[in-house]
């Protein structure tokens, strides 16, 4: 089987980039020429680079990344924006014969960019100024408690403080649109729109936790903690907001930003885990050249297992 695409998907702090351009260096060694497509909600934003971890200028000029840093902060952003664009990118790569290499850690943008999303409604503007003024009066542990009422199972789902996912799911029930967990079957599909080889990147969890502590630790010293001043200052939308790290660095809580990292990584893990067709490679086994090798076979001809080594 030919792929057309490779996407590369792991947990935060496991190195996505590193494998990605070393990737590209095989493939460009082979005679293609590989361009990245980020498939990641918060990357998308123009002043938030170090907080979200977009590639450097440096590792930009090895391997030219596509979709980051070309939202303003005080834009909101979604996944069917961002599919339309997706989309548009990638086959105007594959039509000029270069190859897509998709690199992400949000699995919901990782499918926007690979396959068909169903969308829910969009709300009413009514009905959107009606809930955020609703959130501000009463704030979002009440209208939490609003939803918990209406439909419990959307909020076990929704962390009482979220205050961008309790208003769209009350807007959703005020369309009529059923409880979440009808739409979380629709987060992955194994019908991709293009031939794609999909690699998950793994990592022993004492490890990739101490990258990840590491990684913070380098933001800040990077100046994250200044650049997340600026964007709040710069009156950054809720969807920016939602940057792991960025109410952290606010409260000045390093150690929280480490945790929620962390969590956040575990998560991603056991999502990962359970993609249809995907081809796990663990770095704790591998250094990223071995990876890299490694992709690159398996981009030529898929094995029969299901799952690398």
């Amino acid at each position: 089987m030919t792929f057309e695409v490779v996407a590369i998907f792991g947990p935060t702090g496991v190195g996505k980039t590193d494998v990605a351009i070393a990737l590209a260096e095989r493939l460009r060694a082979a005679g293609e020429e590989p361009v990245a497509v980020s498939a990641d909600a918060l990357q998308v934003y123009r002043g938030l680079e170090t907080l979200t971890g977009v590639a450097s200028a440096r590792e930009r000029a090895r391997l030219e990344h596509r979709l980051v840093s070309f939202v303003e902060l005080h834009e909101t952003f979604s996944a069917g924006r961002y599919a339309q664009l997706a989309h548009a990118e990638i086959d105007a790569l594959i039509a000029t014969r270069r190859r897509p290499i998709v690199v992400g850690g949000t699995g919901l943008y990782l499918r926007a960019a690979l396959a068909h999303l169903d969308m829910r409604p969009p709300p009413a503007r009514a009905t959107r100024e009606r809930w955020s003024a609703e959130l501000d009066r009463r704030g979002p542990e009440a209208l939490h408690r609003e939803l918990a009422a209406r439909s419990p199972e959307s909020a076990a789902e929704i962390d009482a403080r979220d205050r961008q996912r309790i208003v769209r799911a009350l807007e959703l029930l005020d369309a009529g649109t059923s409880r979440a967990r009808r739409h979380r079957s629709q987060l992955w599909t194994a019908q991709m729109r293009r031939p794609t080889l999909l690699i998950g990147l793994t990592m022993a969890r004492d490890e990739l936790y101490a990258r990840i502590d590491a990684r913070v630790e380098r933001m800040l010293e990077e100046g994250a903690a200044d650049e997340v001043a600026r964007a709040n200052a710069a009156n950054a939308s809720t969807s920016a907001r939602k940057a792991l790290g960025f109410r952290e660095l606010l409260d000045g809580d390093t150690e929280a930003m480490k945790r929620h990292s962390r969590q956040y990584a575990r998560r991603q893990l056991t999502w990962m885990r359970k993609l249809a067709r995907v081809q796990l490679i663990d770095l704790s086994e591998r250094t990223v050249e071995q990876a890299a090798c490694e992709i690159a076979e398996l981009a030529r001809v898929l094995p029969r297992s299901p799952r690398s080594r």
